[in-house]
């Protein structure tokens, strides 16, 4: 696939990094000639100097026959104007946009054919705020991801002393689990390293076991793991901006939340927005405000703000002064790794969020659904099994039949509204959501492969 990435920021460079090693052709383009050479020297793509939204530096760039173009500068207004001259004057296919700003996304009827040729609307704030609400609502969960519009979700999570499966073999979750519920460990890393789960396997304390369950099933599977922890009440969110606004509306009717914002205009504003939340004028680093805030009897504390090395100092000092849970947004993968060692709970990298959604619309095979796991080297993906037995390599067959990859599994399967964990005599039905955890990106393409419908296979 011929791909046209337009922006070589954070987010544009990390979608090259994902999808170059995948027998894709991509070109990026910015106005930054040291970040392009920094780029090219990392990977095998080509750089294009120039205005994103310029056409003729499009067509430097290669625009005429590509598949599919990215628009991800830091201007939603040049995303707009990049994919509605990709499709007026060449065609594209495909065109993908960054756009963050509310005023724009609130009106969806502006991004269609006859408007904003947009066919892929990504809106980081708004992906962030639903990823951020999922781990607020399990307490004890570092990764919460949806498949099938919710109805199930792949959760991960430390195992803990206390939880009723540590110390046990897999087998015995479904002894204790309650009547009618059903949940598949995908993948446990211990030490950085992928366990290969089976009935057999023993959990261990400090295990990341990573779970697909009915979303009704998540707590008492949780229960097994870890013991639960009550749930959120108090929260203080530390940046005032569409992240913080829109994360306080969504929070602010069952949770007692605050906001602390530096600029007092903006403070002002977001008071306006909102109802029950609490807003403060205040530097969220400093210890004083924190102290009078009563840090120490907060559940979540969340740092939103754009400076990476502000949201670190501000979350590792709320967390010892004794806040019992502290997310922050970090947008520097060297950060992320590092804090996540240490003590900041949850580190979340906007990046990684985002690139699952455009990886959703870039895999083929019929995959409906992509989040990126373990920094980008995993993936879960959510594929829609299509065709019968004569054209397809899914269809018809249990999954013991399958040639799945080393490191793969099927953990379970949506049909219909039921949500069906995977056994090795489940057999697949057209139209079924199929659930994979892939531990290793670069069988991506086996994957994509077993899932296309082909006239021809036997």
């Amino acid at each position: 696939m011929k791909i046209v990435i337009l922006g070589a920021g954070q987010v544009g460079s990390t979608v090259a990094s994902a999808l170059v090693h995948e027998d894709n052709d991509i070109t990026i383009v910015d106005i930054d000639e040291r970040r392009l050479k920094e780029l090219q020297d990392q990977m095998d793509v080509r750089g294009v100097l120039g205005h994103a939204s310029h056409p003729k530096v499009m067509e430097r760039a290669g625009i005429e026959d590509a598949d599919l173009v990215i628009a991800l500068t830091s201007s939603d207004e040049v995303n707009m104007v990049a994919c509605q001259i990709a499709y007026t004057l060449y065609r594209v296919p495909t065109r993908v946009a960054r756009v963050r700003s509310a005023d724009y996304t609130m009106r969806p009827e502006l991004f269609s054919r006859k408007h904003i040729p947009i066919d892929v609307l990504i809106s980081p704030e708004l992906l962030l705020t639903q990823y951020i609400v999922r781990l607020i609502e399990y307490p004890g969960a570092l990764q919460v991801l949806d498949f099938a519009e919710g109805r199930a979700q792949l959760v991960a999570t430390e195992a803990e002393a206390g939880g009723l499966l540590v110390g046990q073999k897999l087998y015995t979750l479904r002894h204790h689990m309650p009547a009618k519920s059903d949940a598949r460990v995908a993948a446990i890393y211990r030490d950085g390293q992928l366990i290969q789960p089976d009935g057999d396997t023993v959990i261990k304390e400090s295990d990341m076991v990573f779970f697909l369950a009915a979303k009704r099933h998540i707590p008492a599977v949780m229960k097994e793991l870890r013991p639960l922890d009550s749930p959120a009440r108090r929260i203080i969110l530390a940046g005032g901006g569409n992240i913080g606004k829109n994360l306080a509306k969504r929070l602010e009717r069952d949770h007692h939340v605050k906001i602390i914002e530096r600029d007092p205009a903006r403070a002002e504003n977001i008071a306006e927005e909102l109802t029950k939340t609490i807003v403060l004028v205040g530097d969220c680093a400093d210890a004083t405000l924190l102290r009078e805030e009563a840090v120490e009897t907060t559940d979540v504390y969340c740092v939103l703000t754009n400076d990476d090395e502000a949201n670190i100092l501000s979350a590792l000092q709320a967390k010892r002064m004794g806040a019992k849970k502290v997310i922050a947004i970090i947008n520097r993968a060297s950060y992320v790794d590092l804090m996540e060692a240490g003590a900041i709970d949850i580190a979340v990298s906007p990046q990684q969020i985002t690139i699952g959604s455009l990886l959703t619309h870039i895999r083929r095979g019929n995959m409906v659904r992509v989040h990126s796991l373990r920094r980008g080297l995993a993936e879960a993906i959510e594929a829609i099994a299509l065709g019968d037995r004569r054209n397809s390599k899914v269809v018809g067959r249990s999954l013991e039949e399958l040639n799945l990859p080393e490191g793969t599994n099927i953990s379970a399967i949506v049909r219909g509204e039921d949500v069906i964990i995977a056994h090795h005599d489940t057999v697949i039905e057209e139209y079924d959501h199929v659930l994979l955890f892939v531990h290793d990106k670069k069988h991506i393409p086996a994957i994509e492969r077993l899932f296309q419908v082909s006239p021809t296979f036997i």
